[in-house]
């Protein structure tokens, strides 16, 4: 019944929306996305609404921008060089099909470059992180190698590392000698996240460490933060945590804003975890759920900006 009753609203709306957009642009002059813009403040409240309009508009020009923009944030070309050239582009695209005069409308091509710029930013952002998720950890790169031996001595910088293959490793919570075998699934983004993580909050990164070492709440430390490298790039994929990068940024988000959000997410875990108390790790996946599902209930807000301000925490 409920499935029925969707589809039936769904199909009303697809009928009337059209003249609803054309009574209001009679009434107010001004053409949905003017409205949306003049009518919503900066962020998220604004940048969705403009999202949400370029993809259900059934006009042959900005359903052909919209696809132009896709194609180049999918193959990141989106944000470079000609970035600026592109967004001014899509912006005069949408004035000529729309009919607005930019010099009566000057704060409405401002807001939609910004919502231009964070929408497209924010869709290349997701295909970078593929791409680094797909990039495997090779030992035989000294980038790579750099970036292992940094995580240790970032970590353990009273302690050396007796080898590259070592068990030593497992003081900072991988499961083997060799760490390589680890980052399988999130590739060379799982390294980049914990690397971030000890190089920007080395206080909060070691402190929950030293947490993760707990004799009744223990958990391994490096396996758990690739664990959440996934669910932040779920999020991100999923267009879930689109609210907070669009109001954390004032133009196009960065790899960096999602390394923050990560590191962000490893710190809520970590006393998510030691507020659940665990009776062992076998607690591990039906904790790491609900934590899911309590971010996910958070990012829904339109106005919802992640404190990064990470402080350290007693057990």
């Amino acid at each position: 019944m409920m499935l029925m009753l969707e589809h039936l609203w769904g199909l009303l709306n697809w009928y009337l929306r059209p003249f609803f957009k054309w009574l209001l642009h009679k009434t107010t002059r001004l053409c949905e996305m003017q409205r949306i813009c003049y009518g919503q403040k900066p962020g998220a409240a604004r940048t969705r609404r403009v999202e949400e309009s370029m993809m259900r508009s059934r006009t042959k020009t900005i359903i052909d921008l919209v696809a132009y923009l896709d194609q180049k944030s999918s193959k990141r070309q989106f944000l470079g060089p000609s970035r600026a050239m592109v967004i001014d582009y899509s912006v005069f695209a949408i004035l000529k099909v729309k009919r607005i005069k930019p010099d009566i409308h000057a704060q409405f091509v401002n807001s939609m470059s910004v919502c231009l710029d964070q929408i497209w930013g924010y869709r290349q952002l997701a295909a970078e992180l593929e791409h680094l998720r797909r990039t495997p950890y090779d030992a035989a790169l000294p980038e790579h190698e750099h970036k292992l031996h940094q995580l240790w001595t970032l970590l353990q910088p009273d302690t050396k590392l007796a080898a590259r293959i070592s068990p030593q490793w497992k003081e900072i919570g991988f499961q083997g000698d060799d760490p390589k075998t680890d980052f399988r699934g999130m590739g060379m983004l799982g390294l980049d996240n914990l690397l971030f993580f000890s190089q920007r909050y080395t206080t909060v990164a070691r402190h929950v460490l030293l947490h993760s070492h707990h004799p009744t709440f223990g958990y391994s430390f490096a396996i758990v933060g690739i664990n959440l490298t996934h669910l932040a790039l779920e999020l991100v994929r999923s267009g879930q945590a689109r609210a907070h990068f669009y109001n954390v940024c004032q133009r196009h988000v960065t790899v960096e804003t999602f390394h923050r959000f990560y590191c962000y997410l490893f710190y809520k875990f970590d006393a998510f975890w030691l507020a659940a108390k665990p009776r062992d790790i076998m607690e591990f996946g039906r904790i790491r759920d609900r934590f899911a599902d309590t971010m996910r209930q958070a990012l829904k807000d339109d106005n919802v900006k992640l404190n990064m301000k990470l402080v350290v925490q007693n057990v």
